[in-house]
This record gives structure tokens, C-alpha cells and sequence, in this order.
């Protein structure tokens, strides 16, 4: 009987076995919900991906055949050839399925791990810098910055001027003026 009152009586198992039950119920679906996501989100990468190798591959081949008119027809092959190239490249990438991509993904990462780091990194710079250029519209050039320039980058301070500010007034009416333009920031690279 004191086994039951540790047990928590019986027909009940231990707390923490629901517990660790729940969660494992809960990890296993959400991990479904990801991995159909990831399948989605690959589905739709491929199906882009493989316009944008066709598109490449138009583009070429239209670029081969001006080649071919002014340069002659052996520089226009090896263009054909760079564009036949990306032709075979969309093609295969639009038989696959997202499991295929997927395991090609992992057996590159075995076999290169070094080409697979790389690619990471590369692909991680790019994205950390379209959610920076996202996240300031300042840095995209979309308007002045803090350090009042348009570009974005330091230098001096411009003052915003109107029509008046600009437009000569006539002597003796007190008005003279004329643009002036702060000095540079001190904390300004130069």
C-alpha cells in the first residue's frame, strides 16, 4: 500500500511520465508542423528558383545568338553551352521532390561540410543584410539619416532650405540672406 500512495494510486502513472508523454506528444507535433512548412516553403523556392534558371537561360541563349552574328559561331557555342547548362540545371531541380532536395542537402553537407559552412555563412550574410536594409529605411537610401546626409553615411550636415531661405532679396530691405551650410560634424569620417 505505501506503493500505491508513491505511485499517486493506482491506475495513475507517475507525473512526470505524463509530463515527459505530453511534451513528447507536443514536440512530435510540432515537428510535423515544421517539417511541412519546410516542404512548403522548399516547394516554392523550387518552383522560383527554376523560373528564374529558365529566365537565366533565355537570357543567355538570346545573348548567344547575338555573339554567334558578331563574333563568330565558336564564341557563340560556349555561350549556348553556359546556357544549355542552366537549361539542365532547371530541369533537374523541377524533377525533384522537397525530400530529394532535402536529402541531396544533407548528403553535401557529409561530403563537403567546408563547401556546406561556407554556403551557410554566405547565405546568412545576405539575409542579415536584407532584414538590415529592411528594418532602416535610412540605409536603403529611402531618405536622410541621422547623420543628415541621403546616403546614409557621415559627412557633413546639410541644412534644409526652403524657396525663401534660397531667393535673393532686394538691398536695403534688410533681408539678405543666403544659404549657409553647417560645418562639418566633429564626429564626421573623412
Amino acid at each position: 500500500m505505501a506503493t500505491e500512495n508513491l505511485n499517486g494510486g493506482e491506475g495513475r502513472g507517475n507525473p512526470f511520465d505524463s509530463a515527459r508523454r505530453a511534451f513528447s506528444d507536443t514536440a512530435s507535433t510540432l515537428t510535423d508542423q515544421v517539417g511541412e512548412r519546410a516542404r512548403e516553403y522548399t516547394v516554392q523556392g523550387k518552383d522560383q528558383a527554376v523560373e528564374a534558371l529558365d529566365n537565366v537561360a533565355s537570357l543567355i541563349g538570346d545573348a548567344a545568338a547575338q555573339v554567334s552574328e558578331r563574333l563568330g559561331d565558336q564564341y557563340g557555342s560556349y555561350i549556348h553551352q553556359a546556357a544549355d547548362a542552366f537549361t539542365g540545371l532547371a530541369d533537374s531541380l523541377r524533377q525533384k521532390d522537397a525530400d530529394q532536395l532535402f536529402n541531396d542537402a544533407r548528403a553535401l553537407v557529409r561530403n563537403s561540410p567546408a563547401v556546406a559552412l561556407a554556403t551557410a555563412a554566405a547565405v546568412g550574410f545576405v539575409v542579415a543584410r536584407i532584414v538590415k536594409s529592411g528594418l532602416n529605411p535610412a540605409a536603403a537610401g529611402n531618405g536622410p539619416s541621422a547623420t543628415g546626409t541621403e546616403s546614409g553615411t557621415a559627412g557633413p550636415r546639410k541644412r534644409n532650405t526652403t524657396a525663401t531661405d534660397a531667393a535673393p532679396q532686394p538691398a536695403g530691405t534688410g533681408g539678405e540672406t543666403s544659404v549657409q551650410h553647417a560645418p562639418p560634424a566633429a564626429d564626421s569620417e573623412v
